[in-house]
């Protein structure tokens, strides 16, 4: 039987982790959306208000017949239209690590949201570290066999990651390994041997 867009079978297990940290009535931008299953899951699950931002046509497309409301644009190069606080929050669902400009874009969007919430593949797991070590080579975290056929165009670590938000001014409030539960920043270097794939909730730092 195929699954519609509210069941488990058709969801992404980092969609599901992004979503528990959305609440009801939040405006919330997706850049990099695809084909706008997270935007879905937030507004029939968690009453969410939802825009996207997509480079790609096709995904624009199959938004569209969705009735999602989404744009077609380049995140490393359009954000700068977008208003300092228009949304509550923004995502990047496994998107960061494909950028040109990951800081750029972590800049802007700590700019046109109170929160930034991101997903991404986390080499810095024991099992990459032990591949690397024993084969020299590359492991892959996607779902293909080698590296080159779904890994991360900039494979980082969850240290690499929490680098990068607080260069762009930004804490880690919530963390969680996708399938686990939130903690709190304090059990990153946990989470950075032990999880494969994270989400991060970030906020400005307060000054």
């Amino acid at each position: 039987m195929k699954s519609g867009p509210g069941s488990q079978g058709m969801r992404r297990a980092d969609h599901v982790a992004i979503a528990q940290f959305i609440n009801r009535g939040e405006l919330v931008l997706d850049v990099g959306c695809g084909d706008g299953q997270l935007m879905d899951l937030l507004q029939s699950e968690r009453g969410a208000r939802t825009r996207g931002l997509e480079v790609e046509q096709a995904g624009v497309n199959r938004c569209v017949a969705k009735g999602l409301a989404v744009v077609q644009g380049n995140a490393d190069a359009d954000l700068p239209v977008y208003p300092d606080d228009a949304y509550d929050v923004a995502i990047l669902s496994k998107t960061i690590q494909e950028l040109a400009r990951p800081k750029f874009v972590l800049d802007e969007l700590s700019r046109v949201a109170r929160r930034v919430i991101i997903s991404f593949r986390n080499y810095g797991h024991w099992r990459v570290r032990t591949t690397l070590l024993t084969t020299g080579r590359i492991p892959n975290l996607g779902h293909g066999a080698g590296w080159w056929s779904d890994g991360a165009r900039r494979p980082c670590t969850a240290r690499d990651m929490a680098e990068l938000a607080a260069e762009a001014g930004l804490q880690i409030v919530a963390a969680t390994a996708v399938g686990g539960k939130p903690v709190n920043a304090k059990s990153l270097g946990r989470l950075n041997w032990t999880a494969e794939e994270l989400v991060f909730v970030l906020e400005r730092k307060k000054r």
